[in-house]
């Protein structure tokens, strides 16, 4: 299958379904807020190595985690006490974190200098996000990712202190839970993912859920909500 090279001009993308057995569905173009944007609101996301063209993705199975789903233990929500809280305080240091963090069965990350740059304009639009946390003052865990509609579409996650990143993820889903999001596009699956509550769902179910949501990007402030916490 000829994977279609996009043009720079031409913010169109091909129909999700028509992605290759890997998920690839093109190739070429580049990140600018518009092209970003209509790519998540057709379940289309970036993801590429170092020196490597961008390449749009779009798999099958997709995971996703209803929120109502999260597994929120009782020795996670006692680990919970041990952090404090932030929303969008330190975008680019979320995402360098994340970037720079060692990952088993990775050589690298794809969250290149063009990456960084593209979704901190997102966040300066109001549709990126980061949710922190910290322990004793220092930045130890976080996670970021852009809205769109009512989905929360995560990119990234790092921990430097253990449940670090799980405990800002049982904020966030309480936050969402709160603001009247539907669900979390987790994207690939992946075991953690999995064990926290996600599931892996067909591009078909994940579309129409998505397209069932109020798809118009509405910057949204995002407020941290302490009785949330308790």
């Amino acid at each position: 299958m000829n994977i279609p090279k996009l043009s720079k001009h031409e913010l169109m993308f091909p129909h999700p379904n028509d992605a290759n057995e890997d998920g690839i569905i093109a190739w070429g173009g580049d990140l600018n807020p518009s092209r970003l944007i209509r790519a998540y609101q057709n379940g289309i996301f970036p993801w590429y190595a170092k020196d490597d063209p961008v390449i749009w993705w779009s798999p099958n199975p997709r995971l996703i985690m209803e929120l109502k789903d999260f597994k929120l233990t009782r020795s996670l929500k006692k680990s919970m006490r041990k952090f404090t809280y932030t929303f969008d305080a330190h975008f680019k240091d979320v995402m360098l974190k994340c970037a720079s963090t060692p990952r088993e069965g990775q050589n690298g990350t794809w969250i290149q200098k063009d990456i960084i740059e593209a979704y901190e304009v997102l966040y300066g639009m109001g549709i990126a996000h980061s949710i922190e946390s910290y322990q004793n003052g220092i930045l130890v865990g976080g996670l970021y990712g852009i809205i769109i509609g009512k989905v929360f579409c995560g990119e990234s996650m790092f921990s430097h202190k253990s449940d670090a990143s799980k405990s800002a993820y049982a904020v966030l889903i309480e936050h969402l839970k709160h603001w009247g999001y539907d669900f979390i596009d987790c994207q690939v699956p992946t075991n953690h993912l999995k064990s926290l509550g996600a599931k892996e769902v067909s591009r078909d179910y994940f579309l129409k859920r998505l397209h069932k949501v109020n798809m118009e990007n509405i910057p949204h402030r995002w407020e941290m909500n302490n009785s949330l916490l308790n």
